[in-house]
């Protein structure tokens, strides 16, 4: 279990069911799709020389000879995953559970809320999904151009197919983060965010999960696009919220400790994400990092899980 990644959706006590699309959804929805960033294949690599996390699988170096492909600039909006759903009536697995997992340091009275999501800084929230970020009497109606949240596996393959493209590879997500730079630990380069006067992405603040300052200006998700591109032309790669891969959460080269095999083993049956979200912080969840990796179960997916795509040219 990820401190930043929450799961477990399945596995909870059954939730009230989906309720119905609010009324103003088409007042946001917007079918048009983001810019792409072309990229012409060739030899790269996934894992970094530099690992902080190598539990994680981060620092095995493997090469990978890509194919030529394409990327949207910024992650999937609320605003394009509103017209997705109007245009087919597709329900996230979210909706169909009845609820989702929701960070407590969003809601308004966090002392009543349930727990769930495996921390106790989850709560599980009947009626949280895409539309209704923090359950009953939330939504999106200010957030159109957010990231989309509460996104299981199936949901973004779902939208990806819709749309003509697909979810990435670990190595196509990292070439494409890198934007051209040979190994950088973030995006960006390599100097480190911190609390008081850099801030190149949307990550916590503060003294987690007790005190968020908001230092950057945002408590949970902000516009797509709200900081500065990579050198492609890319933007939120780090932060945000994590996003999801194509592959199964793989470690090819594992300890040979018992504990730790089994611990792996149970890791590879969940899919694998990337990027870091707003909940990251370097104290606690150092994996906003180009390298980092994250192991979540495909039918989970909380207020900080989200999704772009990719394509075959």
């Amino acid at each position: 279990m990820s401190c930043c990644g929450s799961e477990g959706q399945r596995a909870g006590a059954a939730g009230q069911g989906a309720k119905a699309l609010p009324e103003g959804l088409g007042a946001i929805a917007s079918a048009v799709g983001a810019e792409r960033i072309r990229f012409k294949g060739g030899r790269s690599h996934t894992g970094t020389k530099r690992p902080e996390l190598p539990q994680d699988g981060e620092g095995i170096l493997r090469e990978h000879r890509l194919k030529p492909f394409e990327v949207e600039a910024v992650p999937v909006t609320n605003a394009r995953f509103a017209a997705f759903v109007l245009a087919t009536g597709y329900r996230t697995l979210a909706e169909r559970f009845g609820w989702s997992t929701v960070f407590r340091g969003l809601l308004a009275d966090p002392s009543s809320a349930p727990s769930g999501g495996g921390t106790t800084w989850w709560s599980a929230i009947d009626g949280a999904c895409w539309y209704a970020p923090e359950g009953a009497g939330s939504d999106i109606s200010a957030r159109a151009d957010h990231p989309v949240t509460h996104i299981a596996w199936e949901d973004a393959a779902a939208f990806c197919a819709w749309a003509g493209g697909r979810l990435p590879t670990e190595a196509e997500w990292e070439h494409a983060a890198r934007g051209g730079l040979a190994d950088p630990r973030f995006p960006w380069g390599d100097q480190e965010p911190d609390d008081t006067a850099f801030f190149p992405c949307n990550i916590f603040q503060g003294r987690f999960p007790e005190e968020n300052t908001a230092a950057d200006g945002w408590v949970g998700t902000s516009p797509v696009g709200s900081y500065a591109a990579n050198g492609a032309g890319i933007f939120d790669m780090a932060g945000n919220v994590w996003e999801w891969t194509s592959e199964p959460f793989r470690i090819r080269s594992a300890s040979r400790n018992a504990a730790a095999r089994n611990e792996i083993a149970q890791r590879e049956k969940q899919k694998l994400m990337k990027g870091g979200s707003f909940l990251c912080h370097i104290s606690y969840c150092y994996r906003y990092r180009i390298a980092s990796r994250l192991a979540l179960a495909a039918d989970s997916g909380g207020c900080n899980a989200g999704f772009r795509v990719f394509y075959d040219v």
